[in-house]
């Protein structure tokens, strides 16, 4: 069965190696590009670097879920050729296989991402530990969070917000490694104080409200994560956050009021955010009326709508539209670009590969044994469906922008790095939820451990 699995693992991973280089001979052709020997080079590359995670998969977690790695390999390769197309296009080049330094720069990052992925899995051998570190991964997730904001601001920011660490030769954005370390430290609260979500506290409108000492951990975790987020002005990563904070939060007590309550501060926060915070009035106003300041505030939103509309249904096929015309296509637009080569049925698919992973997360925290890994990949799972979304909304004018950045294909190394580690806690999980029962790993922890329970309200 362990061979089959990656047998299916390693014929995906060459099937989306065969589309990442076709996409990328196609882009070559429609911008008259003599397709050179950096183009192989660069597909035996990308299919070294995954099989070589093929191969730390098959070692060290034979039983994982087969499908996770192909489809993230897919929507790399995917991204990389985009981002070589709009350095071309950009740049202008006409000589043979040139790469422009941001497609460089990405796959240099690609490299250290699936680095990371390979330390995660082999290192991590059993994810039920980590639970033990919960609250040393709450605390480590708001250091990285509150480093931008003690730093000077030519240190830590850009475009108006305090969110990246500048060292010399790169920089990295602290918050998008922060998220995870936070998960794991919701998961762990969750599960040491489900009893008290469910059973213990006060009864306020049909449901039990915890008692302060349980709620307070994981309150002011959210409250000071949301706070340094809001001071650095990355109001879309404190979005996402929260939101992530309470799908979790229902997903272990499955109380709808969670909900309610998550829902009602939002709307609160929001109305404070728009009279507090320009940006945040400005992309308001862009998401209602772009066209009334198409020249200005509103031109980037108004030409991501001109890039879907010219797109339309098949899409101007890949290197014949004019996805620069895009402000940042390559980072937090990158899907106004698709959509413009790749029309309505590209991008569908696109957002199928996404739906995918969700839900091969989702069931991964259905069929795993243990109440920990149940919620931490559910939250992970989750975290992916909710940044996707507030991003394609953001591009299409759906919601207002938030500035996220598309897992795995726009451009940005901390991203990259963040979203691998996200992947392999995911095929950790997978692989103990496959794996026989009668072949537990080393390494028990009493919270981890603990069956999923439900419990009755009294």
């Amino acid at each position: 069965m362990h061979t089959h699995r990656r047998a299916s693992e390693l014929l995906l991973l060459g099937f989306a190696t065969l589309i990442t280089t076709l996409a990328l001979m196609i882009v070559a052709a429609n911008q008259q590009q003599r397709l050179g020997t950096d183009a192989w080079v660069f597909a035996a590359a990308y299919l070294a670097l995954f099989a070589c995670a093929h191969v730390v998969i098959r070692r060290f977690a034979s039983s994982a879920d087969p499908v996770l790695l192909p489809v993230v390999a897919l929507l790399n390769g995917l991204g990389l050729v985009m981002i070589y197309r709009l350095d071309l296009g950009d740049a202008g080049l006409s000589s043979a296989g040139a790469r422009g330094p941001s497609a460089y720069q990405q796959m240099l990052w690609t490299l250290a991402g699936v680095a990371a992925f390979c330390l995660v899995v082999v290192f991590v051998r059993d994810h039920r530990p980590l639970a033990r570190y919960g609250y040393v991964c709450g605390a480590a997730g708001l250091i990285l969070l509150a480093i931008p904001a003690v730093l000077p601001r030519s240190l830590s920011e850009q475009n108006g917000a305090k969110i990246w660490i500048r060292l010399p030769g790169f920089s990295i954005e602290p918050a998008e490694m922060a998220k995870i370390l936070l998960l794991v430290f919701v998961a762990a609260v969750l599960v040491a104080k489900r009893e008290m979500f469910t059973t213990a506290g006060t009864h306020f409108l049909g449901m039990n409200l915890p008692r302060p000492r349980d709620l307070a951990p994981l309150l002011a975790a959210l409250a000071i994560s949301v706070a340094v987020m809001v001071f650095e002005t990355d109001l879309g990563a404190a979005l996402l956050v929260f939101a992530s904070f309470l799908a979790m939060v229902y997903i272990a007590t499955a109380r709808l009021g969670w909900v309610g309550i998550g829902l009602l501060l939002f709307a609160a926060a929001s109305v404070v955010a728009y009279h507090l915070f320009g940006h945040v009035r400005v992309r308001v106003r862009n998401w209602i009326d772009p066209f009334a300041d198409p020249d200005g505030a509103g031109y980037q939103m108004v030409q991501s709508m001109f890039s879907f509309a010219t797109g339309g249904v098949f899409g101007t096929g890949l290197g014949n539209g004019q996805p620069g015309t895009v402000p940042v296509a390559s980072s937090d637009f990158i899907m106004a670009a698709f959509g413009e080569e790749l029309g309505l049925v590209g991008l569908a698919a696109l957002l199928m590969l996404y739906t995918i992973l969700i839900m091969r997360g989702l069931r991964t925290a259905i069929v795993v044994r243990d109440s920990f890994g149940k919620l931490l990949s559910a939250g992970l799972a989750c975290t992916l469906a909710i940044q996707v979304f507030l991003v394609v909304g953001g591009v299409t004018k759906l919601i207002p922008q938030t500035g996220l950045t598309t897992p795995w294909m726009s451009y940005g190394g901390s991203s990259l790095l963040a979203n691998y580690v996200l992947l392999a806690l995911l095929v950790r999980i997978s692989d103990a939820a496959r794996r026989p029962v009668g072949r537990p790993p080393p390494g028990q922890t009493p919270i981890a451990d603990a069956g999923t329970q439900i419990i009755e309200r009294r």
